[in-house]
């Protein structure tokens, strides 16, 4: 018995979901005096629509230990609980806190929480390996040590619509997020091996964005034949069909799916945003 729990920046594909094996944890965000939890009960539009209104960034805050610990509250012998980014959020340091409290009481449990280094669909890509070890047959030691590995060859991509965000948040002017927006140019941007944020590109125009992303992730990635890849959209449904199209030009993965984001990754990307991760 394995138990794979996910914080809600990892969005769950409909196959995820009716799994039993995969869970969210929420985080929660909040817009002015509105706060909204991170669960199936998230509103997309409505979000969206609160964030465009809002002169302020919206903020998120990361689950407590108390709901990772009730998460791990199970019959599993065998706990993985995957974060996104230390770098990005205290998910990471709140579930670790929860595993030190939970084996107090449970000695017999074998719990791994794990450092994403990334967000959105890489945490879904993360779990679908553990589960690929587990139903392997491998040891609880030897997934572990796979999924340092996996994550070590991970790599995350993502285009933004709008820099809207980054503009509220302090970390663009209005100056250079009004030309960006005037001249439509859109940065193309990927994970570090630490699990920050840094810029690989830019591009005048979505289509030229799309295409220059595909590129940068074909630098990097070998094997697709053996690889999954992961798209997740905000708002954007054509525009993930549209990426897919063009992955499959040029690389044949041996499988791509799409999601729609939940609330962090709504949160991160905006509306029109799109991420990329194998």
């Amino acid at each position: 018995m394995y138990k794979i729990i996910i914080d809600s920046c990892g969005e769950l594909s409909e196959e995820m979901k009716e799994n039993g094996h995969f869970a969210n944890v929420p985080l929660t965000l909040q817009v002015d005096d509105a706060e909204i939890v991170d669960d199936m009960t998230f509103d997309q539009a409505d979000f969206l629509k609160k964030v465009a209104a809002s002169e302020e960034s919206p903020k998120s805050a990361c689950p407590s230990p108390d709901a990772y610990m009730q998460a791990m509250d199970c019959d599993a012998d065998h706990i993985y609980v995957i974060t996104l980014s230390s770098q990005l959020s205290g998910s990471y340091n709140s579930a670790c806190l929860a595993k030190d409290l939970f084996l107090e009481d449970h000695e017999d449990k074998k719990i791994c929480v794990i450092d994403s280094k990334s967000a959105s669909v890489g945490e879904s890509l993360i779990g679908l390996y553990i589960a690929s070890c587990e139903e392997a047959g491998m040891d609880f030691e030897t997934v572990v040590e796979n999924v340092g590995n996996y994550i070590e060859n991970q790599h995350t991509f993502f285009v933004l619509e709008t820099l809207e965000t980054l503009r509220k948040a302090g970390r663009l002017s209005n100056l250079k997020a009004k030309l960006a927006s005037t001249l439509n140019i859109k940065p193309i941007m990927g994970s570090t091996e630490e699990g920050s944020i840094q810029q690989l590109a830019q591009a005048r125009g979505m289509n030229k964005a799309l295409d220059r992303m595909v590129q940068s992730m074909m630098e990097v990635t070998q094997n697709c034949e053996n690889r999954i890849l992961a798209i997740s959209h905000c708002n954007c449904k054509e525009r993930a069909l549209q990426l897919k199209e063009k992955i499959e030009k040029v690389a044949s993965f041996k499988k791509i799916f799409i999601v729609d984001t939940a609330g962090v990754s709504s949160m991160y990307a905006n509306d029109g945003g799109i991420i990329m991760v194998v």
